[in-house]
């Protein structure tokens, strides 16, 4: 059973809320404008949002993610920042300048520049269904984390309470404020979770009795006879699920999903738009990656401690032997790893401590997703729709429909990581990875449709369309459960997502440059006229 908070507990989780509160507060009175709600007045400073950008593509899913890597594999998932390097170099050289270049409120508007308004609408509508399948997930894993706080296990009634809890929430302090609020309480977010990650490792580490050469020598070689848990960069070429961590997965698939959501995912874009000019966007960015190595390395390796203190009894032999600590043992799903351990076996004080670390995630989680999605929905469709009609809408009422979208884009994140319980318990696969393959189905065709207006001359209305129908499909199709639909046993196969989103970029580009542009629209955009 799963102790129950002390009154320290309670008395430091009751700070926190009283710290979010007042912050929330703080930054919710200077959203007046539409450019002030979506860009912060583009003004926001260059390390902010490199912290911003570092909690949005982190949060939950690396601390949960992180430690249930490291129990479960090795440290491959690091290398995955050769990849990152990479697509940062293309989205600075070849995207930022365009952005800051048009003044875009989001990274759609873009493709109207080269396509007309019909492609803006048809991307932006692409994204908000990704975006609800990658934010959705992010919200069922800051599920568990609350659920097993509140219930002590991961049951369907407690996850699916869990999530409406953390979205109200979320809700209640990101509505008003905007992206300022947002990309300031990422700030505070990270700062806590990360804090909070750091003391388990050092309680991990004084609970084990053994010394770091005997720790390392016991992850190099594991009881079960796997490969090394200190494995870095794997070249074995694996095309199944358990290998989108290896070398050649990640100069693929990873590159092009890195390039995806650097720089054609609104949720992490938005943040380096609010930065003065395209040069400080470019050092958030990259600044971002840097400072993410080390702590998702953190997490990593907390994992692997977690793998020591629970797999290896004859290190742990010693400290049960005089008395320092009971027998370790786990109970459960290996997707609860880290809060079983946080809740079962850390002293009271520092439990709170790391617990208010992962409410921080879960709503950093949640804030990103609701302030993105959001802005894509009001400026890219919304407002475009009405102002092809010969409507002006007003600075105040883009504000307040931009407030309203948030409920209902709350509403469908609920729904949706209520269906990521069910399919990730379904397939039992690492949160990370689970966290990472949602991202394939709207990544795919956008990469097929900015890859066709950057480089090329081709590209039609409707080859877009098809293109993004196109890129979302050939995931779907490619799903274990969806291809049992269509092929006998025999023929079926299990594709890592990372050569799923190489198969269907691939495809997706192909399917755009049937298109032939019109005289009015050809040419790249680099040399599209200015917008004023």
């Amino acid at each position: 059973m799963i102790d129950q908070f002390s009154a320290i507990d309670w008395f430091v989780f009751a700070t926190y809320g009283l710290v979010l509160l007042v912050s929330g507060w703080f930054y919710n009175r200077k959203a007046a404008t539409s450019t002030d709600y979506f860009l912060g007045g583009n003004t926001m400073p260059m390390w902010v949002v490199a912290i911003s950008v570092l909690a949005t593509s982190q949060s939950a899913a690396t601390f949960l993610g992180g430690p249930d890597q490291g129990y479960r594999g090795d440290l491959s998932y690091l290398a995955t920042n050769i990849a990152g390097f990479i697509a940062a170099f293309f989205v600075a050289t070849v995207l930022l300048p365009r952005f800051y270049q048009f003044k875009v409120y989001t990274v759609y508007e873009l493709l109207a520049q080269r396509f007309g308004d019909n492609a803006k609408y048809q991307a932006g509508m692409v994204y908000l269904v990704g975006r609800l399948f990658a934010s959705g997930a992010r919200l069922y894993m800051a599920a568990i984390a609350i659920a097993m706080i509140l219930f002590g296990d991961i049951e369907t009634t407690s996850v699916l309470f869990s999530i409406g809890l953390i979205a109200v929430i979320g809700l209640l302090y990101t509505a008003y404020g905007g992206i300022r609020t947002v990309i300031y309480s990422d700030v505070i977010q990270c700062i806590v979770y990360v804090g909070a990650a750091l003391l388990v490792l050092i309680y991990l580490l004084y609970s084990i009795p053994a010394d770091l050469t005997s720790i390392i020598h016991a992850l190099e070689n594991p009881s079960d006879g796997s490969q090394s848990k200190l494995t870095l960069i794997d070249f074995s070429l694996d095309f199944s699920p358990s290998g989108v961590f290896g070398f050649w997965s990640i100069i693929t698939g990873f590159v092009l999903l890195n390039i995806a959501a650097f720089g054609m995912d609104q949720d992490v874009t938005q943040r380096m738009l609010t930065c003065k000019n395209a040069k400080e966007a470019t050092k958030a960015l990259t600044s971002s990656i840097i400072i993410g190595i080390p702590i998702v390395l953190v997490f990593v390796i907390i994992g692997m401690l977690l793998y020591v203190y629970y797999q290896r009894p004859d290190l742990m032999s010693q400290a049960v032997s005089n008395g320092d600590v009971p027998t370790p043992t786990f109970v459960g799903q290996t997707v609860t790893i880290f809060m079983y351990y946080v809740l079962t076996d850390l002293p009271n004080g520092i439990k709170a401590i790391v617990t208010i670390g992962i409410v921080a995630a879960a709503l950093s989680t949640l804030n990103s997703g609701l302030n993105s999605m959001s802005s894509v929905a009001v400026q890219d469709i919304y407002r475009g729709l009405m102002e092809n009609r010969g409507k002006r809408l007003s600075e105040q009422h883009i504000v307040k429909a931009g407030r309203i979208s948030m409920v209902i884009v709350a509403l469908c994140l609920s729904g949706m990581a209520a269906l990521c319980y069910y399919w990730q318990q379904h397939t039992d696969m690492p949160l990370l990875a689970f966290a990472l393959s949602v991202m394939v189905f709207s990544y795919s065709g956008l990469l097929g449709v900015y890859f066709t207006a950057l480089f090329s001359r081709r590209g039609s209305p409707t080859s877009i369309l098809f293109s993004l129908i196109v890129g979302f499909s050939i995931p779907v199709l490619l799903q274990p459960g969806v291809m049992s639909l269509y092929l006998d046993e025999q023929y079926q196969f299990s594709l890592g997502f990372s050569w799923q989103l190489v198969i269907a970029t691939f495809i997706a580009t192909c399917v755009c440059l049937l298109g032939k542009s019109n005289a009015m629209t050809s040419g790249s955009i680099s040399i599209e006229k200015e917008r004023s």
